[in-house]
């Protein structure tokens, strides 16, 4: 077990609300990867549902509504366990018209955690990162690491970066999970010293299974540790 890790004791990107996304499908399937992320070390999770124009059109109110559902299932087992959600919006086409409508629900400090599509940037993204800033977020980049088309042009990374653009990498990139490319790729913004947090993106029982893996490898202890205490002293800033 990776102590150092241990002592984070939080993840903000999970998908384990039940029956709304692409995670985990039913309250048991919920109580069963937050048993196993205990297991792990972590007792306080932010899950953050997917949020899409046309395959998850989830709302506040949708995601709060299966939110107060997993607490009370994890109450009436016995789950000495802090569970909040936000959500992983999506930059799509719906994006925009999404955030000047409703109120966007946010991980600490009022940070709002998006994502791109895996084939290509969104062409207005610049305006985006522009417009959440305007109304007082902080834009939080989930997983840049899997954008493989910014690999060969890395100053696009260091763009977002300079415009205060924060990046969580998810921690099975690290051992190669996603594809040997996106590992490489996160292994060059972890040492350059890109990476703000680190988080499970966790979905189902397999993303458990190698998460246990990764955090018994004494390499990957070793890279991991000079960013967990910062990890933590930052959170929540």
């Amino acid at each position: 077990m990776l102590d150092s890790y241990q002592l984070l004791g939080l993840d903000l990107h999970s998908h384990l609300l039940p029956g709304i996304d692409d995670g985990a499908k039913t309250v048991e399937e919920s109580l069963a990867l937050i048993r196993r992320l205990q297991g792990m070390g972590f007792n306080r999770f932010i899950t953050t549902p997917h949020v899409m124009a046309d395959l998850y059109p989830n709302t506040p109110e949708i995601i709060l509504e299966k939110l107060e559902v997993v607490r009370a299932a994890a109450r009436e087992e016995g789950l000495e366990v802090q569970i909040d959600a936000a959500a992983e919006y999506l930059m799509d086409e719906a994006f925009g018209e999404k955030m000047a409508a409703v109120e966007l629900l946010t991980l600490p400090g009022n940070r709002v955690l998006v994502e791109m599509a895996f084939v290509s940037a969104p062409p207005n993204l610049d305006q985006y990162i522009f417009q959440l800033q305007t109304k007082g977020y902080k834009v939080l980049l989930a997983h840049p690491e899997r954008y493989l088309f910014f690999r060969d042009n890395f100053k696009r990374y260091e763009s977002l970066k300079d415009r205060g653009v924060e990046f969580q990498m998810n921690l099975l990139s690290l051992v190669g999970y996603y594809g040997k490319p996106i590992q490489d790729n996160a292994l060059r913004l972890l040492k350059a010293g890109m990476i703000d947090y680190l988080a499970t993106d966790l979905h189902h029982e397999r993303h458990a299974e190698n998460l246990e893996r990764l955090l018994q490898e004494k390499k990957i202890s070793r890279l991991l540790a000079e960013y967990v205490q910062r990890m933590k002293n930052q959170l929540l800033a």
